[in-house]
């Protein structure tokens, strides 16, 4: 048995890394939305009405059911319900980077002759790429 560690439960579960995160979004978005119905007093059938879906959906939310949900209902029914929702999407450790590799010796920092000297050559001017960021588990679900 081996020991390994993860940051969350959804990491040790899932197949891969892009469903982990997908689940962790909607966990959090569930507990948010459970959490307002709750705050605000609401019965299942008043969730209902206002997030325009059927109270057994309701409490399918309320049981946490998490499979029966997919990402876009759960924000539309947030949404329904007055939540403001934010997001941040933050870069993830490159699988290619040298200290993922354990080659330190590559991420070492250029001599500052060398810097300065890639500093001062002239270069055209171009428009770098859009980087691609991988999906941070960072969702929070707040009332306005």
């Amino acid at each position: 048995m081996s020991n390994r560690t993860f940051s969350s439960v959804w990491d040790a579960i899932e197949d891969t890394p892009e469903q982990a995160e997908n689940m962790k979004l909607r966990s959090v978005l569930m507990m948010a939305i459970k959490d307002h119905i709750a705050r605000t007093g609401m019965s299942q059938a008043e969730a209902a009405k206002c997030f325009c879906v059927t109270q057994p959906r309701v409490s399918d939310l309320m049981r946490g059911k998490i499979n029966l949900f997919a990402l876009d209902a759960l924000v539309n029914m947030a949404v329904a319900a007055d939540m403001r929702i934010e997001m941040r999407v933050l870069d993830g450790p490159s699988k290619r980077s040298p200290s993922a590799s354990g080659d330190k010796s590559a991420a070492r920092k250029k001599p500052a002759a060398a810097a300065k000297k890639t500093a001062t050559a002239k270069k055209p001017a171009t428009k770098a790429p859009a980087r691609r960021s991988k999906l941070g588990a960072a969702v929070g679900a707040q009332m306005r």
